[in-house]
Order: C-alpha cells, then sequence, then structure tokens
C-alpha cells in the first residue's frame, strides 16, 4: 500500500504540473479554453494585431533614379513630383497620395532615392529613411547594378545579397516595425526588345545608356546575343535575392516579380531616353506597388 500511495502521488503531481502548465499557456495569450471551462462569463481574448498593417501612416522611399521620376518631365532631371512612390502629380496617383491623401503625402511621405545609385548605396539611404520614423520603406534599386559598361562589370549576386541584407539590417537595427516593400528590377531585356523599334531612342542609348544590355541595339551577332543573355541572368539571380532576403523578413513584401514580368511598352517609357519610365510608366508601378502594399494575403 505504501508503494501505491507513493505512485499515486506522483502521478497526481505530474498531473498537476500539466494543468499549471496548461493554464500558463492560456495565460501568455496561446488560448483560452481555461476560461471558457471556467464558465465566469470572462471576455474573449482580443484578436492578435497583424503583423502587416495594409495602411500604413507615412512612406519613406529609397532606390535609384526610377524612383526619382529621373527624365520623365525634362531631359537629364530629376522630378521627384512624379516618382510612383511619394511623388505628387494627379496623373502618377503615386502610392504615397493612395495611401495618405494629398496633404497626408505631402506632410508624411519621403523621398531618399538617389539617381544613379546601386546596391551599395542603399544602406546609406536607409539609414536617412529612418530618420523620418516612416511606417513603409520602399526599396526598387538593382538596375544600375547590372547597367553597366560591360556585363563583366556587373555587381556580382553575392555581393548584391550581402548589400541588400546590410540595408535591411540598418533599418531593422532602428525600427523594427516597420514595413517594407520591395520591387523586382525592371525586365531589361523586354526595355531593348520595345526601345529598339524606336530610330531616335537607339540614338540616344549611343550616348552610354545601359550598355551592357542596350549598347550596339541593332546588332544580333551571337556574341550580342550573348551579352543580352548574361545581363538578363543577372537581373533574374538579383530579383530571386531581393526575394530571399525579403521572405525571412515578417514585415516585408515582395511584389513576386510583378515590376519584372509587367509587359510595358513605349507609353511606359520616357520619350527623353526610352529608358526611364515616362509619367504613364511610373503609374504603373504606383498600381503594382499599392495592390502588393495594400493585399490581405500577397
Amino acid at each position: 500500500m505504501r508503494k501505491r500511495s507513493h505512485r499515486l502521488r506522483a502521478v497526481h503531481a505530474v498531473t498537476a504540473a500539466a494543468v499549471l502548465a496548461v493554464a500558463g499557456c492560456d495565460a501568455a495569450g496561446a488560448g483560452v479554453s481555461g476560461d471558457r471551462e471556467a464558465g465566469a462569463g470572462a471576455a474573449p481574448s482580443a484578436s492578435p494585431t497583424p503583423l502587416w498593417d495594409t495602411h500604413p501612416d507615412s512612406v519613406a522611399a529609397v532606390g535609384d533614379s526610377i524612383t526619382r521620376g529621373f527624365d520623365a518631365c525634362m531631359v537629364l532631371t530629376d522630378c521627384p513630383e512624379v516618382s510612383w512612390a511619394t511623388g505628387s502629380d494627379a496623373g502618377v496617383d503615386s502610392l504615397a497620395v493612395r495611401l495618405l491623401g494629398v496633404t497626408g503625402a505631402a506632410q508624411r511621405s519621403w523621398n531618399e532615392a538617389v539617381t544613379g545609385s546601386r546596391m551599395a548605396d542603399l544602406r546609406g539611404q536607409m539609414t536617412q529613411a529612418v530618420l523620418h520614423r516612416p511606417e513603409l520603406v520602399t526599396v526598387m534599386a538593382g538596375a544600375n547594378d547590372a547597367c553597366r559598361d560591360s556585363t563583366g562589370q556587373m555587381t556580382s549576386v553575392a555581393d548584391f545579397r550581402r548589400q541588400f541584407q546590410s540595408a535591411m539590417d540598418a533599418l531593422r537595427q532602428a525600427l523594427p516595425k516597420t514595413e517594407v516593400y520591395v520591387s523586382s528590377v525592371p525586365n531589361l531585356k523586354r526595355l531593348w526588345s520595345e526601345g529598339r523599334t524606336n530610330a531616335l531612342g537607339k540614338q540616344v542609348w549611343k550616348l552610354g545608356i545601359c550598355p551592357s544590355m542596350l549598347g550596339d541595339a541593332d546588332a544580333l551577332d551571337p556574341a550580342a546575343t550573348r551579352r543580352r543573355e548574361t545581363v538578363q541572368a543577372r537581373v533574374v539571380e538579383y530579383n530571386k535575392v531581393l526575394a530571399e532576403v525579403c521572405a525571412k523578413d515578417r514585415r516585408c513584401r515582395f511584389d513576386k516579380n510583378a515590376v519584372f514580368d509587367y509587359e510595358f511598352d513605349t507609353k511606359q517609357l520616357s520619350h527623353w531616353d526610352w529608358f526611364h519610365p515616362s509619367r504613364n510608366g511610373q503609374a504603373r508601378l504606383a498600381e503594382i506597388a499599392y495592390r502588393t502594399v495594400t493585399a490581405r494575403n500577397p
């Protein structure tokens, strides 16, 4: 009997520990079954705050000339008022205007992008962006990493990954809860195939616009074809890196290659250089960004 009594006390002790453990889990928010079983009319627990707010209250943009609206209004000139991310132009209807309204966008959006920048410059821009303490940061960078004088000068995939991760780390160290929208790098090969149909555009390209892809625009020999395929493959790899780094962050959304896959034509290209987005192109970028940011289940 004594041994049996000891065994019963041991069983009771284990059972009591299990009950306390379950109660502890409920207290931590893992469940409310204990409250329901008590039947004391306890109020239901509040719904957890979602990780992604589909309507953030402020926006900062980082990136390159596309986000600066370069060549969309005047030749060789930034035109941030038509930026897809933070611009005020009614025809573009930027992401910031769609989210915050015209007045809100004027007061609570900031454009820290820099024309000509590459992924290596993104951390510095991110450091500037966090000073505004935005609830959303938009990222569009990578085209200039592929658009070099030669394919050999393109940023390596490993460096691209390290640089993007470094920029994300800079943001997270300062603002752990800020959301991030990441745009894919545009399809440079489609840009070549669309723009080369315009004689003026090809002449402008000869001034040195994205030589790795757009140089010798009419050349279709094996070397030219191989050069363009090399650039295209690198852009695909860049987009894979953007997706993978973003996927590790619960408050980051990649556009799932929506910008890369968009079948733009010459209406979406600047008629100053047939490379950067026109007002029409900036508006299409804003649409894609807004759909991604406001989707309940991206």
